[in-house]
């Protein structure tokens, strides 16, 4: 847990974050602002696709800030505390215009605002720039950049969710008095299938008893992943094709190969929380600025790390994918950019090959603050024979040679 805690340290990329939690709010949203325009960052956008598809995503993220603009209310000294006092749920953006954080998670920002807006939610979506209103940042908790602050009746909680626009949505709402989706029917089946990406399916013959109240107790303590609930097999079937249940069933479904994966434990909250901690990330996780915290608190603490360029990953990625599926639940497999600075260069510098561009198989035990280096070609056997050893606590860990100072005279004793 220490060695994880380093690694988060000496990744730069760590977002701060504060906020709150529970039910529902009524909310005017007409009090937009006019400048959201500039304050929102758009992500830059990545090569490839193509100049058509670069201007259509360049509409698209306008019309995202267009509609935002008249939904999220910025915050100042004279209508803050008004604000916060008259409505039941408040979800706070504390930002600098100066902090890259701050510009990384505008955008997400505002694509959330625009969803609780179409679902309906009650909560009122606000913004406040800490730097012009320092008093008001203070007041309201703002200590850091970005900082988001939900506010129920008053009073604030710590926001434990992910910080994608799907991620700030789900967490909002199950905050807000809604941890589940109710699905009647195979259209809205297929349409809910269209907007998620990872969640988790329970059936049910009916919506009472004890296994359903722990699904119920499960799906309001999760914080990121977005729970449905069915009482049709011929829906459930839908949305998990392969599902073989005569009682009660509990699933979760993410957008891989590995995409199907039922629980077969007991019906207790704590049993189904600790399953979808072991089964929420991908075969390989691609690492990101907005995914590195919820990475390193995984409960599995064997971690390999692979380290390439896009393109040797893209040659890379299927062999890697069958040698994750023989490690589930046991080793996390997760993959950086050997390019990115900022994600890859932390880690790389431990090891002595911070300039490296050719491809590092690396790994972690987060239980022993231990480090492992591949040292031969990385082909699919080499990894699969690393990671069986890292398994079985038969590898060697890696020690960084330091280079001996110049001042330092080498002395050979016959």
């Amino acid at each position: 847990m220490l060695f994880a805690f380093t690694i988060l340290l000496l990744l730069t990329s760590t977002i701060f974050v504060t906020a709150n939690e529970d039910p529902t709010v009524e909310t005017d949203n007409d009090g937009a602002d006019s400048d959201l325009q500039e304050l929102i960052a758009i992500d830059e956008q990545e090569g490839g696709g193509g100049e058509e598809q670069q201007q259509g995503d360049q509409q698209k993220e306008a019309e995202v800030l267009s509609k935002a603009q008249r939904i999220v209310l910025e915050l100042n000294s004279d209508n803050a505390r008004r604000v916060i006092d008259q409505n039941e749920f408040v979800l706070i953006l504390g930002y600098a215009p100066w902090c890259a954080r701050s510009a990384e998670l505008m955008p997400q920002f505002a694509e959330a605002a625009n969803k609780l807006k179409e679902l309906g939610s009650p909560v009122l979506m606000a913004k406040l720039d800490a730097e012009r209103y320092p008093k008001v940042a203070s007041t309201l908790g703002i200590k850091g950049f970005p900082t988001l602050l939900l506010f129920v009746n008053g009073t604030s909680q710590v926001y434990t969710g992910g910080f994608s626009g799907e991620d700030i949505v789900i967490w909002a709402r199950k905050k807000t008095g809604v941890p589940v989706i109710r699905i009647s029917s195979s259209v809205e089946a297929e349409d809910f299938q269209k907007k998620y990406h990872l969640f988790v399916l329970g059936l049910f013959d009916k919506f009472e008893g004890h296994d359903y109240e722990e699904f119920i107790k499960a799906a309001t303590i999760d914080n990121e992943i977005q729970f449905v609930e069915v009482s049709s097999s011929a829906v459930a079937k839908i949305l998990f094709p392969n599902i073989n249940a005569k009682d009660n069933f509990i699933g979760i479904v993410k957008s891989e190969p590995e995409k199907y994966t039922a629980y077969g434990g007991i019906f207790e909250k704590d049993t189904i929380l600790q399953f979808l901690e072991y089964n929420k990330f991908p075969l390989v996780t691609i690492l990101t600025e907005l995914n590195s915290a919820r990475v390193y608190s995984s409960p599995v603490k064997l971690q390999v790390i692979v380290f390439a360029d896009a393109d040797d990953f893209k040659n890379l990625i299927w062999p890697l994918q069958e040698v994750a599926r023989k490690f589930i639940s046991k080793i996390m497999f997760i993959y950086i950019d050997i390019s990115d600075e900022n994600q890859a260069k932390p880690f790389l510098t431990l090891f002595g090959i911070e300039d490296s561009e050719n491809t590092v198989v690396t790994a972690f035990d987060n239980r022993m603050s231990s480090k492992y280096l591949l040292e031969s070609n990385p082909t699919s056997s080499n990894i699969e024979e690393f990671c069986s050893r890292l398994l079985h606590g038969s590898l060697s860990p890696y020690f960084k040679s330091q280079p001996i100072p110049d001042n330092v005279s080498v002395i050979n004793f016959l």
